[in-house]
């Protein structure tokens, strides 16, 4: 590997990873630095998910995740393939989340997944261009009040 590969591994890996700080502290203005401002996000396979330009992704994540005050995007195996000023990425995440309920407690449930990614050699550096999200499992259940509101 070149050294200009291993940087370049090197920051896609801390895409992947400011993606996680973003989710998991509702920082939107962060989750920003990830994606190219045309890309395509498909969370279809969640439960209740969306697919569509980042965009309105984005408004659709800062409004569901207030159901979720606790979230852990815990992200490993990390599979960069680079090809120029594009890139290929897999990464499997596992993602313990607690649901806010009506008597104020938290509802646990775990979901493990993988992200399917293709990332653009930007100005401002790598970005997610396009990103699929395929849940492999799925441990618990959304509470009953979550699905209500749906």
């Amino acid at each position: 590997m070149t050294p200009q590969e291993v940087a370049d591994r090197a920051e896609i890996h801390d895409v992947i990873v400011r993606y996680g700080w973003a989710i998991d502290t509702k920082d939107w203005a962060l989750l920003d630095t990830v994606f190219t401002d045309d890309a395509h996000v498909d969370y279809s396979s969640n439960p209740g998910g969306k697919v569509g330009p980042y965009k309105e992704v984005r408004g659709w994540l800062a409004k569901v995740m207030t159901a979720f005050p606790v979230t852990q995007h815990l992200m490993s195996n990390i599979d960069a393939r680079l090809d120029g000023d594009r890139a290929t990425c897999r990464t499997m995440v596992t993602n313990p989340q607690g649901a806010a309920t009506k008597d104020g407690g938290l509802h646990f449930f775990f979901v493990g997944a993988r992200y399917d990614d293709e990332f653009l050699r930007t100005d401002a550096g790598w970005k997610i261009a396009k990103r699929v999200e395929t849940t492999l499992w799925f441990q618990g259940s959304l509470p009953d009040e979550l699905l209500i509101q749906r």
